[in-house]
């Protein structure tokens, strides 16, 4: 975390941005400080100190060191890496030894106008810079330490041998609530002379109490180009808002939806909740209607069932020719009934007729059977 700054401040800037304004300020080695709008560890950054020397306890130091830690016990023999501890957590300063023996006497104070971060999103990294709204100078809270040069091994900035090298680290802790989305951890911000004042020249028993995540709604965030991941990339354009792709496909997408598109599962409630209307539709007046009728309007007709009465054996004779006569006749009703009415259902065209059987027939008639008789 915070491995990206960008320092550009003028030297006499860093005091006041850390509220010693009116104190007396010694300067060391600030000739080798050089403006960048995208400083790594390795680069020389100015930082404020306490004058140990100086009998006066408010009297400062501004002198510009190499931002990665490079530990006083480190071998004569090993090259110096910058990046191995440029960053320090702040929870465990007090276990780890590189950093516990710094706390009493060898705090400090960095001073940047923002700083980068990176957001990962699958293999793509996206860097953000973050920054005061009012645009004034971020103060970090950090650690430094010196380390003598008796081989003149090679470092960035190359030191001559029996030169003390200065180096400093930035304390980190957990994000806070505003940019978890970001990243999970911080530089820890001192943001009013209470914590600056704490962090220089406090009793080291109580300093954790300002080590925490700045959660001040004066913070702000953009993109800006990957370039960033360039050490030889700097100037203005490293802080110059970039639109990223994600944000111009979803502000396309909002103006082209459809706002009063009803969903189907609206459209379903809709029509179960509202209630049915009835549709009349005119019929011409030529148009009769008939008024509907149910089903088995009238109750059945009974079923009239044939007499069981018995006929004495003098009058069957006569029963019997009574109902010949009866049968005949119906059977020529029924007929001439046929006749008729087949002939009233087809005026126009005539169905032929069974031809009438001559007299030369064996048929007996009504008259002759009567005869016989």
């Amino acid at each position: 975390m915070c491995g990206r700054a960008r320092c550009a401040l003028r030297p006499d800037d860093v005091p006041w941005a850390c509220h010693r304004g009116g104190a007396s300020v010694r300067t060391i080695n600030m000739e080798r400080y050089r403006p960048l709008y995208n400083v790594a560890p390795g680069w020389n950054m100015p930082v404020l100190r306490m004058d140990d020397e100086a009998s006066d306890g408010d009297v400062v130091v501004l002198q510009c060191m190499n931002w990665g830690l490079i530990p006083s016990f480190t071998k004569k023999t090993e090259k110096p890496d910058h990046f191995k501890m440029f960053n320090a957590r702040s929870e465990s300063i007090k276990e780890k030894a590189s950093f516990r023996r710094l706390i009493p006497k060898c705090r400090c104070l960095v001073v940047v106008e923002g700083f980068y971060e990176w957001k990962k999103d699958g293999s793509k990294k996206q860097p953000y810079y973050i920054h005061f709204k009012d645009e004034r100078p971020l103060v970090f809270a950090a650690l430094y330490d010196s380390w003598v040069n008796s081989e003149g091994a090679s470092t960035l900035f190359q030191s001559h041998i029996g030169e003390t090298l200065y180096t400093f680290t930035i304390l980190t802790t957990s994000s806070s609530p505003a940019l978890q989305w970001l990243h999970d951890r911080m530089p820890v911000i001192l943001g009013d002379k209470e914590a600056t004042d704490m962090w220089l020249t406090g009793a080291s028993s109580n300093v954790q109490a300002v080590l925490k995540p700045y959660e001040g709604s004066n913070l702000a965030w953009y993109p800006v180009t990957p370039a960033m991941g360039k050490l030889s990339f700097d100037g203005p354009e490293c802080i110059k808002e970039i639109q990223l792709k994600t944000e111009e496909k979803n502000s396309i997408s909002k103006f082209f939806s459809p706002k009063q598109a009803k969903k189907e599962p609206e459209i379903k409630q809709e029509e179960e909740t509202s209630p049915r209307k009835s549709v009349k539709v005119e019929l011409p007046e030529n148009v009769k209607v008939e008024p509907e009728t149910e089903a088995f309007d009238h109750p059945p007709v009974p079923e009239c069932k044939p007499s069981l009465t018995k006929i004495p054996e003098d009058l069957q004779e006569d029963h019997k020719v009574k109902r010949d006569y009866k049968e005949v006749a119906a059977d020529s009703d029924n007929a001439t009934t046929e006749e008729s009415e087949k002939h009233h259902r087809s005026p126009v065209k005539k169905k032929k007729t069974r031809e009438t059987k001559g007299t030369g027939d064996k048929q007996s008639t009504l008259f002759s059977y009567f005869g016989k008789s």
